[in-house]
């Protein structure tokens, strides 16, 4: 995926253009996503472990009401039903909901594919002196993931 195709808005925009720009080869795996996308990105998680969202989002109204919809429906056991009850409870929501509880809806948040060694510590710190960078992340949930976050 490339920095234009993911939806990306101000200083999210601008960080991911000059990192691809300076690492051509650096691997987006996510920007901006619809209800439907948060829904699936996060049910491939909770197969792993059910009390992913739990582990990795700030405790919110928003996050414990999917964690909760999580342990009230134990038989929804398979990536598509959880991504399924996900996305209904998600999709009542207001923009305003949304931004607590991701950025990703509003492209104002990228994910990339990690790296290792020196070259990724490089990278590393080209994504935390981004401008308007308000959160960096190498891990979520327990997971190795990276995601960057912006005003």
């Amino acid at each position: 995926m490339r920095a234009q195709d993911l939806g990306l808005t101000g200083a999210a925009k601008a960080a991911a253009t000059r990192l691809e720009r300076d690492h051509p080869d650096l691997v987006f795996t996510s920007g901006r996503r619809s209800v439907a996308e948060q829904a699936r990105a996060m049910a491939a998680n909770v197969l792993r472990n059910r009390r992913w969202i739990e582990a990795t989002y700030a405790a919110t109204a928003e996050s414990r009401s999917l964690q909760a919809w999580l342990d009230d429906h134990p038989a929804a056991a398979t990536a598509g039903e959880i991504a399924d009850g996900l996305a209904t409870i998600m999709s009542a929501w207001s923009d305003d909901r949304k931004a607590r509880l991701s950025k990703h809806f509003s492209g104002q948040a990228f994910d990339v594919r990690p790296v290792g060694g020196a070259r990724g510590a490089i990278i590393k710190a080209a994504i935390r002196c981004s401008p308007g960078l308000t959160k960096f992340l190498e891990r979520e949930g327990g997971l190795v993931r990276w995601h960057a976050q912006f005003e």
